[in-house]
């Protein structure tokens, strides 16, 4: 089991790393995916800052758990992703529901689940 849960918690790494990496080289192109209308120059700066800053700590941390099969290291994407979540939920609460209201929840409640299994998983295996 901890090798399935290594692989996923590598594909979460792997698919946060491709997403900050998007936002630090070509943040117009993936911006619109994320419903971001960039304002000007500083705004692209943001996006090629706060986004990369994100998604690339976020998988470095799970990369690094993975690898060394350490519960530790999972718990700053875990931090990240659960309090990405819970904005919406509280964006959800505020502004209501639309179309695209429940896919990136979805992605990182997924996200969440594979790191926390992992977590649990990975502090059994140090035992």
């Amino acid at each position: 089991m901890t090798r399935v849960m290594r692989v996923l918690v590598f594909g979460v790494a792997a698919f946060n790393l491709v997403v900050g990496m998007t936002f630090l080289l070509a943040p117009m192109r993936i911006a619109p995916a994320f419903s971001i209308v960039p304002s000007g120059v500083q705004g692209i700066a943001t996006l090629r800052a706060d986004f990369p800053a994100f998604f690339l700590c976020g998988a470095g941390f799970a990369m690094v758990g993975a690898w060394r099969q350490a519960c530790a290291p999972l718990r700053v994407p875990l931090v990240l992703l659960g309090t990405a979540l819970f904005g919406r939920v509280i964006s959800v609460v505020v502004d209501g529901v639309v179309t695209t209201t429940l896919q990136p929840m979805l992605v990182e409640f997924v996200m969440i689940v594979i790191l926390a299994l992992a977590h649990r998983q990975f502090a059994h295996a140090d035992r």
